[in-house]
Order: structure tokens, then C-alpha cells, then sequence
């Protein structure tokens, strides 16, 4: 009795994957980037960044200072790495046509911030990229000075000292898409 219940078991998860293979092979499952999401991607998507975060981001204090040279660092580099997908201090006004594009879109961090973050959640983000979004990982590009400098403009964006507040105002989108104009398409 036992092992005709393991039996069972076995059977329904093979049949699971079988089918779980055969539903992505056939392509019912949207691969488009313009598509919408279903509850069930969201779902995933969301609790599977939450709990990577809780069991891998630091826990300990930002080793990057926080003065005005620090969180003036932050922006220019926000400005050269981040601004083309997280937009500038005119929030949602400023995303570009890239940042329009991507599934899933990325946060225009001035409309919509992680100020209440943890600064060790977004040093983590920014470090290893979020997987199925357009975050990419800064892991090779970036040292992890200057991504805790990202993290400690992030976390305090809302409240910028005049000189990085100036520059945080000044900050371009270098996006290399404009969007077509109605009269030549």
C-alpha cells in the first residue's frame, strides 16, 4: 500500500513537469515583452525577489559615508548607470523610450523610490541585477564602493543636501531612442 502511494506520487510529479515542459514548448506561455503578466508571474516574480533579498542582501550599515561628496558621487553615477531605465528627478515625466519598452518596467525611481529600503536591498539589486527584468548586474562593471554609493543616493534621494540636490535636478536621461514622430511613420 505504501509504495503504490509512492508510486502515485511519483506519477503525478512526472506528469507535472511532462506537462509543465509540454505547456512552454508549445508556446502558450508569452514570451513578449509588451505582454502583460499574468497573477501567477507577478506572484512568483515578487515572492522569489523578496525572499532572495531577505536571505542574501547585507544586513549591515552602508560602509560609504553619508556627506555631501558621497551622495553627489551617487548622482553622477545614477546619471551615467541608471538614469536611461530609472529616469531623473522629473519621475515618470522623464522615462525614456527604453524604459518604456522593458517588461518589466523599470521603477522611475523619483516618482516611485526605494528611499524605504534597506540600503543592502538595493546594494544588492544593483550588484546582481534581478533576473527576467531588464535590471541588469553592475557586478563587473562597478566596484562595490560605488554601488553602495548608488545605494546611499537611493536611500536618501528625498532628501539631498543643495549641491547634490542641484545635480540630482540636472540629471539627462542619454537615452538613444526618441520616440517617432506621427507625421514620418
Amino acid at each position: 500500500m505504501l509504495k503504490g502511494f509512492f508510486l502515485g506520487i511519483i506519477t503525478l510529479i512526472l506528469a507535472g513537469l511532462i506537462g509543465g515542459y509540454l505547456l512552454v514548448k508549445s508556446g502558450k506561455i508569452p514570451a513578449n515583452a509588451d505582454g502583460k503578466p499574468s497573477k501567477l508571474e507577478i506572484w512568483m516574480a515578487r515572492t522569489s525577489l523578496r525572499a532572495t533579498l531577505h536571505n542574501e542582501a547585507p544586513k549591515g550599515p552602508n560602509p560609504v559615508a553619508l556627506n555631501d561628496k558621497n551622495l553627489l558621487a551617487g548622482v553622477m553615477l545614477f546619471q551615467e548607470n541608471c538614469a536611461i531605465c530609472h529616469g531623473t528627478a522629473k519621475g515618470e515625466a522623464s522615462a525614456s523610450v527604453i524604459a518604456k519598452g522593458l517588461y518589466e518596467k523599470p521603477p522611475q525611481l523619483a516618482t516611485d523610490g526605494v528611499e524605504d529600503d534597506p540600503e543592502g536591498y538595493s546594494f544588492w539589486k544593483i550588484k546582481h541585477g534581478i533576473r527576467l527584468t531588464g535590471m541588469p548586474s553592475f557586478r563587473d562593471a562597478l566596484t562595490d564602493e560605488q554601488i553602495w554609493t548608488l545605494a546611499l543616493f537611493l536611500k536618501n534621494m528625498d532628501h539631498l543636501p543643495p549641491q547634490a540636490q542641484q545635480a540630482w535636478q540636472q540629471v539627462k536621461n542619454k537615452g538613444i531612442c526618441k520616440p517617432l514622430d506621427a507625421s514620418t511613420q
